[in-house]
């Protein structure tokens, strides 16, 4: 089609819209804000008089600015806080006030800005540290620990960097725990002995886990960093790569000297009680012998004290009584026969059989035997 038909005064142009119509659908939208906003402001949106194009293009402008600032403000002007999450203000950029959970309203950006924290997530942080125990054992340990915010305004604006911060308490807290304590203690496969009148640890490793969580609470209070530490665990503790060959020669000479000590253990639980029970029986004996010793001493005295008495009444038969006697003891058990009556007597004496001893005469024989008269010497 051409631009200028014939028989039309009017130049047909496509590049240039002489009508009011707009050209396309943003035209008409802005076309359409202007007459909201002038109806809003008192202005005439479509029956007032008609304006240049230089006056009409810079009015729009004005206007869709107004418009997008109103836009604006009502949009950005409240803000919805999670049940999981805090919520911190900063009016130009200086700490203003924290926000609960729900629908809050606020001054728009730039004014105002809402920081928000989950405050409710576990976060969790892993590192391995290398150091020497009291007693002087070099050991690595892995530990891991886990923590949540407490504090939503602390935990931004307190430390410049509040997880790093946290880092770095756990591991001076877990060198200051493992540092004082012994390999015994660290170590989960170690027996543990405790000392004299202390109660023993069911579990030590756990109980210096707890220590360490505690020390690590106390510094994030001390610095103000807005966490909790819900859990502090020892992962694994063991020897470096460097230093394995001898931590096992130290188990193993440990093995020994325990395996040592046992069998110690159990020589002493043998050979104690059989002392003592040999100890008691020569105590036993050495009792029975005092009251044996005793009562034949006293027998003696009252046997003494009898023949005294009757000594006193006749001392002849006495004394021929307890020479018979005293004879009688001395010769009774020997196998020798003594005849004091020059062969007047006939005596049975025994012969012994091969291989054995005479068999000694009877008491009433010997006692015959000494009864007899020596005959005197004179008087042929």
């Amino acid at each position: 089609m051409a631009w200028n038909e014939p028989g039309s005064g009017k130049p047909r142009d496509p590049w240039k819209n002489s009508g009011k119509e707009p050209r396309n659908d943003v035209e008409l939208a802005v076309q359409r804000l202007k007459e909201m906003f002038g109806r809003l402001f008192g202005g005439g949106g479509g029956g007032g008089g008609r304006s240049d194009g230089a006056g009409d293009g810079s009015g729009g402008i004005v206007v869709a600015v107004l418009g997008l600032a109103i836009a604006w403000v009502l949009f950005d002007s409240f803000t919805v806080i999670k049940a999981n999450e805090a919520g911190v203000v900063l009016r130009f950029g200086k700490l203003a006030r924290s926000m609960p959970p729900g629908f809050n309203l606020k001054f728009p950006r730039p004014i105002e800005v809402v920081e928000k924290v989950d405050a409710t997530q576990i976060r969790a942080m892993s590192d391995s540290v290398r150091m020497l125990t009291r007693d002087e054992n070099f050991v690595q340990v892995d530990f891991n620990v886990q923590y949540q915010v407490a504090d939503a305004t602390r935990y931004l604006f307190a430390t410049k960097n509040p997880d790093e911060t946290l880092k770095q308490a756990a591991e001076s807290a877990v060198r200051e725990v493992i540092g004082t304590g012994k390999l015994d203690a660290i170590m989960p496969d170690q027996r543990v002995e405790p000392a004299e009148g202390e109660e023993p640890v069911a579990n030590p490793s756990a109980e210096l886990a707890l220590q360490a969580k505690r020390v690590v609470q106390q510094t994030l209070d001390r610095y103000d960093a807005g966490l909790m530490v819900t859990e502090l665990n020892f992962q694994n503790v063991r020897p470096p790569a460097e230093v394995k060959e001898s931590f096992d020669d130290a188990i193993s000479a440990r093995e020994d000297r325990q395996r040592a000590s046992n069998v110690a253990d159990a020589y002493a639980k043998r050979v104690v009680p059989e002392a003592r029970g040999e100890a008691a029986r020569i105590l036993a004996e050495a009792e029975g012998y005092k009251a044996e010793r005793i009562a034949k001493a006293e027998g003696d005295a009252q046997r003494f004290s009898l023949i005294a008495s009757e000594y006193r009444a006749a001392p002849e038969v006495t004394r021929k009584r307890l020479y018979i006697e005293t004879l009688q003891q001395v010769v009774g058990n020997t196998p020798k026969v003594i005849d004091f009556s020059s062969g007047k007597n006939l005596l049975y004496v025994p012969m012994p059989t091969q291989g054995s001893a005479p068999a000694a005469p009877s008491p009433d024989a010997a006692a015959a035997a000494v009864a007899t008269p020596e005959p005197t010497r004179g008087g042929r």
